[in-house]
């Protein structure tokens, strides 16, 4: 059996974007995101969380202090009776990573690796699949992994095959 995966960026559609979130006080949750994950929890979809993570690559902060973030992030949903499935992150910048960090990974958006990564992992129908992400890199990505169900939040330009949306009480699920 292959499940249903509602797939969610994390800087700018979990929480708000300030560039390279690396600390909880710079954390803010988006208005609506626990609501969404309880609405898939509740349609059997799973929740994965896909995003690059320069911020690691060019030393804003490490691997391990990622991973206690999204710890904390997780846990947070816990407390709100909603679950997130897991976290898959690329630390990898083609120009700017330093040392290990400095590469192109295929892991890393626009590129699908992450997606499908999960979706071997997790069996996921990828065609059955939402996205929604908050640049074109992210529909990129989920365009290149057979994604139908895309969706572009607080983005003015629009994108091919994707649904422009200003809040996520906009997405539909089928």
């Amino acid at each position: 059996m292959k499940y249903k995966c509602l797939f969610l960026d994390r800087d700018g559609v979990i929480n708000y974007d300030y560039g390279h979130v690396g600390t909880k006080d710079r954390f803010k949750f988006k208005p609506g995101i626990f609501n969404l994950v309880k609405k898939a929890n509740n349609l059997n979809y799973l929740v994965i969380v896909i995003t690059n993570q320069a911020g690691i690559g060019k030393g804003f902060y490490s691997d391990e202090e990622f991973k206690k973030l999204s710890k904390w992030m997780l846990n947070r949903f816990q407390e709100k009776n909603c679950f997130i499935h897991d976290v898959f992150y690329c630390p990898y910048h083609p120009t700017e990573g330093t040392g290990k960090y400095l590469k192109n990974s295929f892991d890393r958006k626009p590129f699908p690796g992450m997606l499908i990564k999960a979706a071997t992992k997790h069996k996921i129908d990828l065609n059955k699949s939402i996205l929604v992400g908050d640049k074109h890199s992210d529909i990129e990505a989920g365009q290149l992994a057979g994604i139908k169900n895309l969706y572009l939040i607080d983005n003015e330009m629009a994108f091919k095959n994707a649904k422009i949306i200003k809040n996520l009480k906009e997405i539909n699920f089928e």
